[in-house]
């Protein structure tokens, strides 16, 4: 230590040098190192014992090559000492320093070798001279690189090999990487994973090095002039064996893994903040950065994703994200395959349902990175309270949630899966366990794409929590041919939503079947004009072809302008207006993606 801060061999030396810290400004990796000495002394005892507890973050232990003794005391004395004074569940990596190494011609390496591969907790080994200054500064850059860039959750020396948790996190890297999901990274993919990890793009000479070292050991690291994933790991393997750990450290980190390669808290929670009566929606930008993964893995270019494309897709997550109730709550294919409004449907759900979790599920996608912003929170919109909307009657917003109440077997199900495009014959084969109590798609309100989330409340009356009735339109379903089902619907309404400035709509559902007379006081169409509510609206889902979403329509249109519930939306003309142009922009909708896709 004191070789160290004066650069001169000192005459005499006390028993324990004073506590230094050096500064960040002389260091190779720019942070300061604050040194404790140990002397065994019986004096110092208590004040080791002490610097452990509080956690030294790399303890070097120092052996004299000259002594025989001295070489048996480190796994004799000091490994014990050290495991038994220091936190079991955090790792603390060793350094063994062979002092005195003037003083013989002779190298101990070989008898620290076994001490080495006994112990995973010794990062490296490294002979010094005190008194000749060799390897003096090196040691404690080795100590500070022990910390910054360890060996032990990457590397296992025995094998020489990776670990398996770190080939794991370095797929995860590689696949993000190949943006065209070819299975190598090209030239284009190369310059970007170097641009996004170290800021500095690769000359073309220096990505055909790097290929060419690749090519000549091992035979599949290279295909069609491109880097695959066994080749992409054999580098890593590399710098790690040559000692650049900094290198496979700065990328891991730059992909948001930790020092025991998980993903940390940080990266997959960015800070976000939403106030009440506020709402969370994905914005432009990661609508594109969405469509380009799902291109990314939509390889027959059919516009859905079939169920091994979605498990490719997720192949960078550490679960299976999305369950069979999915292909039950957004739109699919006659195959039941998602498609690809389905797909953007469901990431929109998630958004406005849980933005943590759409915070969560794009950064295992890696879009800070890809999109080159500081975290995934730059993917959402919050948007502003639903008050000031009805102040100023207009709403920037793009999704609305339609809260769906009604009796048992009154045709919730079959409502939300009509908004689908199912009728009764497609409802019919879904599977009771992978039902879901959500649909969601998207309608079009004087030319503009909305997203109308439907929410089917469980008829539980005396539980009914504040989520349930907090929407931007409700929906009471009533069976025309069951004599009891409206009489729900009618206690509902009185005591959630008789004061409320929700707008509420009443549909008579299975309007195929024969009406029968409602055991209520008043028939379904005087309750509605005593509450000055919309006459009921008529419903089935019976039909052969896909149901009408003409409905859906009009539920979006009073979200969208709740002011005008009681007024402008009685107009039959309004309606056909709303009607006309949701037909229209969901051809073009559909038209210009096909278009889009091919011209990509």
């Amino acid at each position: 230590i004191m070789s160290l801060v004066s650069e001169e061999f000192p005459d005499e030396v006390p028993l324990r040098a004073e506590e230094i810290t050096i500064p960040a400004d002389v260091t190779p990796e720019r942070v300061p190192t604050h040194i404790v000495d140990y002397s065994g002394n019986s004096f110092m005892y208590l004040h080791t014992n002490e610097s452990l507890r509080q956690t030294a973050n790399v303890i070097c232990i120092v052996y004299s090559v000259n002594n025989k003794k001295s070489i048996e005391k480190v796994t004799s004395h000091w490994i014990p000492l050290i495991s038994d004074r220091t936190d079991k569940d955090s790792r603390v990596p060793l350094i063994l320093v062979g002092n005195k190494s003037d003083l013989v011609e002779h190298s101990s390496m070989e008898t620290i070798l076994p001490i080495m591969n006994q112990y995973q907790d010794i990062e490296t080994c490294v002979e010094c001279s005190a008194k000749n200054l060799k390897n003096i500064s090196e040691l404690f850059y080795y100590a500070q690189k022990a910390v910054l860039h360890p060996t032990g959750p990457l590397y296992c020396p025995e094998e020489k090999e990776l670990k398996p948790s770190c080939i794991k996190a370095l797929t995860r890297i590689f696949k993000i990487s190949d943006l065209d999901n070819d299975g190598v990274l090209n030239d284009n993919e190369l310059n970007f994973f170097q641009r996004t990890c170290f800021n500095t793009p690769l000359a073309p000479q220096a990505l055909e090095d790097v290929k060419n070292v690749v090519r000549r050991n091992m035979a599949d690291g290279v295909r069609d002039d491109g880097l695959t994933l066994k080749g992409f790991l054999f580098l890593h393997t590399l710098f790690i064996q040559r000692g650049r750990h900094e290198t496979t450290w700065t990328v891991l980190r730059r992909f948001g893994y930790d020092d025991d390669l998980e993903l940390t808290q940080e990266y997959l929670f960015p800070l976000i903040k939403v106030p009440p009566d506020c709402t969370t929606e994905l914005n432009h930008n990661a609508y594109l950065f969405l469509q380009s993964v799902f291109d990314k893995h939509d390889k027959d270019r059919d516009c859905a994703l079939s169920p091994e494309e979605v498990k490719d897709l997720f192949n960078v997550f550490p679960y299976m994200p999305w369950g069979p109730d999915v292909n039950n709550t957004v739109c699919t294919n006659d195959e039941g395959w998602i498609t690809y409004q389905g797909y953007l449907s469901q990431w929109t759900l998630t958004t406005y349902l849980d933005v943590q979790r759409s915070l969560e599920y794009l950064g295992y996608l890696g879009y800070s990175i890809i999109c080159e912003q500081e975290s995934q929170a730059a993917a959402i919109t919050v948007t502003r309270n639903k008050r000031i909307d009805l102040q100023k009657k207009q709403t920037q917003r793009s999704v609305f949630r339609c809260n769906v109440l009604g009796a048992r077997g009154s045709g919730k199900s079959g409502f939300l899966q009509a908004f689908l495009g199912r009728n009764l014959q497609r409802q019919m084969r879904i599977r009771e366990d992978h039902k879901s109590y959500y649909a969601i798609s998207t309608t079009y309100v004087y030319g503009q794409e909305k997203y109308l989330l439907l929410h089917e409340v469980m008829p539980d009356f005396d539980i009914l929590s504040e989520p349930d009735l907090s929407c931007d339109v409700v929906c009471l379903v009533y069976d025309i041919s069951d004599p009891r089902s409206f009489e729900y619907c009618a206690k509902v309404y009185k005591e959630c939503f008789l004061d409320s400035k929700t707008p509420c709509v009443v549909v008579a559902a299975k309007s195929d079947l024969h009406e029968v007379r409602q055991q209520y006081s008043q028939s379904p169409l005087d309750f509605c004009r005593k509450h000055k509510l919309h006459p009921p609206q008529p419903f089935t889902c019976n039909t052969n072809e896909a149901p009408s979403k003409d409905l859906y329509t009009r539920l979006t249109t009073m979200a969208m302008h709740p002011h005008m519930a009681q007024a402008d939306l009685k107009n039959s003309t309004f309606w056909l207006r709303a009607s006309l142009g949701a037909t229209v922009f969901a051809v073009l909708g559909f038209a210009m993606y096909r278009v889009l896709l091919k011209h990509r």
